[in-house]
C-alpha cells in the first residue's frame, strides 16, 4: 500500500476565496430568486425552465433532460412542469420515440412570459454579479468556473 502524499494546507488567499464561494453559492440563487419574485411574481426555477426551454431546438426538451439543465429532480421538475402548464407556459407531451417518456415544450404564452421577465431578471445579474467584477478577465473566470462545476 502507497501512502498518500500530505496535502499541503489551503493559503490565506485560497482559504478566502473558498470561503466566498461558499458564501457566494447560497447567496446568489436567493438574490437572483428575490429580484424576480419581487419584479415578475416568478421564481428563478420557473425562469430557469422557461429560457432552456427557449434556447432549445423546436422550444422542446425530454423533461428529464431539462431536470438536468435545471439541476433538480426529474420528481421535481415534473411538479414544477404542471406549475407552468397550468398557467399556459409549457405543455407535456408523450415522447415520439419513447412511450414511457414525456417532453416539455415552451408555447406561446411561455415566451411571452420569459420576454416579459427577461429585462427584470438581466437587472438582477448585471447588479449582482457583473458590477461587482470590473476588470477580471471573464473568459477565464467562466472557464475556470466550469471547470471547478464540471468537476463533480
Amino acid at each position: 500500500m502507497t501512502a498518500t502524499p500530505p496535502v499541503p494546507p489551503l493559503s490565506a488567499e485560497e482559504e478566502a476565496v473558498m470561503r466566498a464561494l461558499g458564501r457566494l453559492m447560497l447567496v446568489l440563487p436567493r438574490s437572483l430568486n428575490h429580484d424576480l419574485e419581487r419584479g415578475q411574481r416568478m421564481a428563478l426555477s420557473e425562469y430557469s425552465v422557461l429560457r432552456h426551454l427557449s434556447e432549445s431546438e423546436g422550444g422542446l426538451m425530454r423533461m428529464s433532460e431539462l431536470a438536468q439543465a435545471c439541476d433538480m429532480s426529474l420528481s421535481g421538475m415534473t411538479r414544477l412542469a404542471a406549475k407552468l402548464e397550468a398557467s399556459g407556459y409549457v405543455k407535456r407531451i408523450k415522447c415520439e420515440d419513447d412511450a414511457r417518456g414525456w417532453n416539455a415544450v415552451l408555447t406561446p404564452q411561455g415566451l411571452a412570459r420569459l420576454q416579459e421577465a427577461w429585462p427584470t431578471h438581466l437587472v438582477s445579474v448585471r447588479r449582482r454579479i457583473f458590477d461587482h467584477l470590473g476588470d477580471l478577465d471573464l473568459p477565464s473566470l467562466a472557464k475556470a468556473l466550469d471547470a471547478i462545476a464540471g468537476d463533480v
